[in-house]
């Protein structure tokens, strides 16, 4: 599509070094300020959507509406951290003693390593960004390998927004795992964010760990999607569609294992396939037809997908649907159904990253509940169920960050996004997700008598 530059160990230095020195000013501007200049940053985000899909859909496979859908969903953390930044207050404590004062302040943290996916190169971006830039911070940016024109184009738009020189910088290689080494190490990075897998979220804590960096993970998932016999039938399939589907199951909140009452396997099988086989493999540039879904990004990815589904039918798994590489050619895989399924198919202890949805049968509450939690990840949970006492049950028992009941959609600029055990620590979005790019100060005031 396009050649972009390949950085080197200097030019991180040279980008840290940009903001360190870009902080002392950005850090000092009225929140106001920095919301003017976020604000519209958003603007011309919004203005040149059309433009910033079509480089979506060409370096990254989305289809026109899911790429139109990620930008209108990645602008709103813009908005909505530039207000917030506009009340980030702080506390005046009750004193212990006479004649003292006790208060506590938030500061922006300092500079700001963030390093974004591919699946999401455009959101991905904006919910780093938009929280860091608001706090005060100033921030590199180091995008995918595989996805770097977006990130370029969303630098390129706040160049035009306003931003000052060095308060938000980006840095583009194929070298990924030696300039993350770099920029985590780099003295002047105070705080690291990092969304990927789990295996490279923990190579970066250990990074971390000698300066004691502030850090936040997002990292891989295994999400449950479980079926109660009480459940709404038609909505749980059409949930389950939806949260295997999007971004061709490239998402690391995709439903990865699927759990059905015995009560309902077959109706719902039956449906789900159904549901599934109306969605198409193809490389949609219009919005004519929404049921279709793009490839698999990566070539890896493409050849995961294979070495699942002949795990799995190896192991006794029935191919209800799909199961190979699609006919539209390329990195197409078509969407997949397998059934009669056991706890030792790789589909069921991985990630699948991809359109496979594994489907087993459970007996009962409390076993469906060890069968969700069995697993070293926990970041989105579904589940479908019209008890409402069963609902509050299994809420309280999901070990997961997230959990969707009765929908497949949670994301939201306004809502703390993040997941336990090895699927991270931090929260983006929200209040909460503000306060990861702040440091408290603790002020105590004596000699007030």
């Amino acid at each position: 599509i396009a050649e972009v530059s390949e950085c080197n160990i200097q030019d991180v230095d040279r980008a840290a070094t940009a903001a360190a020195s870009a902080f002392k000013s950005w850090s000092k501007l009225p929140a106001s300020e920095r919301a003017r200049v976020l604000l519209h940053w958003a603007d011309l985000i919004d203005t040149h959507r059309q433009d910033l899909a079509l480089i979506i859909n060409a370096e990254q496979g989305k289809p026109m509406h899911e790429a139109l859908g990620e930008i209108s969903f990645g602008t709103p953390f813009i908005r909505w951290f530039a207000a917030e930044a506009q009340r980030m207050d702080g506390d005046v404590i009750p004193s212990a003693s006479a004649g003292s004062r006790t208060l506590v302040l938030k500061e922006p943290i300092g500079v700001v390593a963030a390093i974004t996916p591919w699946n999401f190169p455009v959101a991905m971006v904006l919910s780093k960004c938009a929280p860091a830039l608001a706090a005060g911070c100033t921030v590199v940016l180091k995008p995918a390998e595989v996805t770097p024109l977006c990130a370029l184009t969303l630098i390129f738009l706040a160049e035009q927004a306003g931003f000052p020189p060095g308060v938000l910088n980006v840095l583009t290689t194929s070298k990924p795992a030696a300039i993350s080494k770099a920029l985590v190490e780099h003295p002047d990075v105070r705080k690291v964010s990092f969304t990927g897998s789990t295996e490279v979220g923990k190579q970066i804590m250990a990074l971390c760990s000698s300066e004691i960096k502030k850090l936040s993970l997002e990292l891989g998932g295994c999400a449950p999607f479980i079926v109660f016999e009480d459940a709404d039938i038609n909505k749980a399939v059409q949930g389950a569609v939806e949260s295997k589907l999007e971004n061709a199951g490239q998402s690391c909140v995709a439903a990865n294992r699927f759990f059905v009452h015995e009560s309902m396997m077959d109706e719902f099988l039956e449906k789900f396939v159904k549901a599934m086989r109306a969605y198409r493999p193809a490389p949609q540039v219009d919005l004519q037809n929404e049921e279709c879904i793009g490839p698999m990004t990566t070539k890896a990815g493409f050849e995961r997908q294979q070495v699942l589904v002949k795990d799995a039918a190896g192991k006794g798994a029935c191919v209800l649907l799909g199961g190979r590489p699609s006919k539209a050619g390329g990195r197409f895989y078509e969407p997949t159904v397998l059934s009669d399924i056991k706890l030792n198919m790789q589909v069921m202890q991985q990630e699948i990253f991809g359109p496979i949805a594994p489907v087993m049968a459970f007996s009962s509450e409390a076993e469906v509940i060890e069968l969700a939690n069995a697993t070293p990840y926990g970041l989105a949970a579904y589940f479908y169920s019209k008890d409402v006492t069963r609902v509050w049950r299994v809420i309280e028992a999901l070990d997961f960050g997230v959990v969707a009941v009765n929908t497949p959609n949670f994301s939201s600029e306004m809502t703390p996004f993040g997941g336990m055990k090895q699927s991270g620590i931090g929260r983006e979005g929200s209040k909460y997700g503000l306060n990861e790019y702040v440091e408290l100060k603790y002020l105590k005031m004596g000699g007030l008598s």
